[in-house]
């Protein structure tokens, strides 16, 4: 709000007295006449209405929404009015869900009314207009582009053709903490530099069919590196999603300049548009030589259905979602094992009773209880996704057995349902035993909040699981792994998401097989 209060006022006192009294006016009788409409929709429903957190005139709830994690101050909130209330985020009414059930109920049940997506200015941008599975509404295109991607990259048999990314990923990292060993035996090892680097390198070969080295980028006039490419499209378009722009809250409000906020928004745009164009080109000219290749843009191009704006933002898509959300839940593991050795030497003898001296292999996953368990407990306390992206309600529906007026909007807080005291035994703890209660099939994917559910339930959670699980199984078989003194305290995140914000340093030994 001091942003919104330093940017609004210069704007009004530039203008002469009796324009911003007329204005003000307008956006009162807006707001009240809204109200008043909406007031009627409830009397005339049977259902009871959602309670509100009570907030202020015409901002509504955005001075308690200050800090930079929302999704905490909705679970705080849900303790005092419930799992389902809602919120006023200037001219928008927002429903906040923060229990599985009523999520569940979102997002199947209730789907055909609130299956289209209300994005910030920021995401419009960087998904041109929803051009992303992700964010698109549920309409022909999302349909068709999602066939794509499960068909080639993400769904079982996709899957199958691309083990050997994945086999060779879990080798490099291996190796490479190896060698860090060897050099720097009593240094920490930074974790994100080697994880995401590979992880990186296998969303390139899954995207264009190669761990790409560099790209000439005609539109910036220079060569760039693979860790050049890597900060243009994966972490800047990652800050620039949870950039807020105030005029979100206020539509009304659009004339007034936010300028340095659209500077900087349209030059990661370009950027990353730049960056995508020059290698799809370069990616055209073999596909065009008749080189083919197992790899998602060669399949787009021979489909011939979509657009080249459609194609750029899709397999940009993957390479950033491929590189980030794996990361996040394979990073935290490491630091809950490293910070519980008990949990950790608990992993091992699982792997060693069932890997003997074979170094762990993905037909072995579903061999290993404490391992998956130990995945899924750290997606529950750690989803990559706090908060899914806002749905719209285009129709007057019901949820959770209370009325729910067209033109809100549905804020589901993963983050609430996997932290709900009342579905979770102590749940700020991490304790993967919670898992291995015989409540859960090892095979299901959907054991939290964490991949969604419904038409909309995450493309990418298969590859995440096989991905994170070896990955997780592979270096605690190989090392022995305790936290860096004073790592253990570093458990802030970057923004709204649960991305590590200081990279995990930690020490590690090579294991003494039995």
């Amino acid at each position: 709000m001091d942003v919104i209060t330093t940017t609004i006022l210069p704007s009004f006192q530039a203008m002469p007295y009796a324009t911003p009294v007329a204005v003000g006016g307008l956006f009162f009788s807006m707001f009240f006449m809204k109200k008043l409409i909406n007031d009627q929709k409830k009397r005339n429903s049977k259902l009871p209405s959602v309670p509100e957190v009570p907030g202020l005139p015409v901002i509504g709830n955005l001075l308690q929404l200050k800090e930079k994690k929302p999704h905490k101050t909705f679970a705080r909130w849900a303790e005092t009015y419930g799992p389902i209330y809602s919120i006023r985020t200037g001219a928008s009414t927002v429903i906040v869900i923060n229990s599985a059930d009523a999520a569940k109920e979102a997002m199947v049940t209730r789907y055909s009314s609130i299956s289209t997506r209300k994005l910030s200015k920021a995401l419009s941008v960087l998904t041109q207009d929803k051009c992303m599975v992700a964010t698109s509404d549920y309409d022909e295109f999302h349909k068709n582009a999602k066939r794509c991607i499960l068909t080639n990259v993400l769904g079982p048999n996709a899957q199958r053709r691309h083990r050997p990314h994945r086999d060779t990923l879990v080798e490099n990292i291996s190796t490479r903490f190896h060698a860090h060993l060897k050099s720097y035996p009593e240094q920490a090892v930074n974790f994100r530099e080697v994880f995401e680097s590979e992880l990186f390198g296998v969303s390139l070969k899954e995207a264009f069919g190669e761990d790409v080295q560099s790209v000439y980028v005609d539109d910036l006039r220079t060569t760039l590196t693979r860790e050049e490419i890597f900060e243009i499209l994966v972490l800047d378009p990652m800050q620039g999603a949870i950039d807020v722009d105030w005029r979100d809250f206020f539509p009304y409000l659009r004339w007034i300049p936010n300028t340095n906020w659209e500077t900087k928004l349209q030059k990661m745009h370009l950027r990353r548009q730049a960056v995508m164009t020059a290698l799809i080109e370069e990616q055209k000219k073999r596909f065009a030589s008749g080189e083919e290749r197992n790899c998602f843009l060669d399949f787009l191009l021979s489909e011939g259905l979509l657009t080249e704006k459609q194609i750029s933002m899709l397999v940009w898509e993957l390479i950033i979602e491929a590189s980030d959300t794996t990361l996040v839940s394979t990073e935290w593991a490491i630091y809950e094992l490293a910070k519980n050795p008990k949990y950790q030497d608990l992993l091992f003898h699982e792997i060693q009773n069932v890997c003997g001296s074979e170094k762990i292999k993905e037909e072995h996953l579903s061999q290993l209880p404490f391992l998956n368990a130990v995945f899924h407990e750290t997606i529950r306390k750690y989803s990559p996704a706090p908060v899914i992206p806002l749905r719209y309600v285009h129709e007057d529906t019901e949820l959770g057995g209370y009325y729910i007026p067209a033109g809100s909007e549905i804020a589901i807080n993963i983050y609430g349902c996997n932290m709900d005291k009342k579905h979770w035994e102590n749940p700020e703890e991490w304790k993967p035993e919670r898992f291995l209660n015989g409540k859960y099939d090892l095979a299901e994917l959907h054991k939290t909040m964490a991949f969604g559910a419904g038409k909309r339930a995450c493309a990418g959670a298969l590859q995440a699981s096989l991905i994170g699980s070896t990955s997780i199984g592979r270096l605690v078989q190989d090392f022995e792994w305790r936290l860096q003194d004073g790592e253990e305290e570093n458990v802030d995140t970057v923004g709204l998401t649960t991305r590590k914000l200081q990279p995990l340093h930690a020490t590690i030994k090579p294991r003494k097989t039995i």
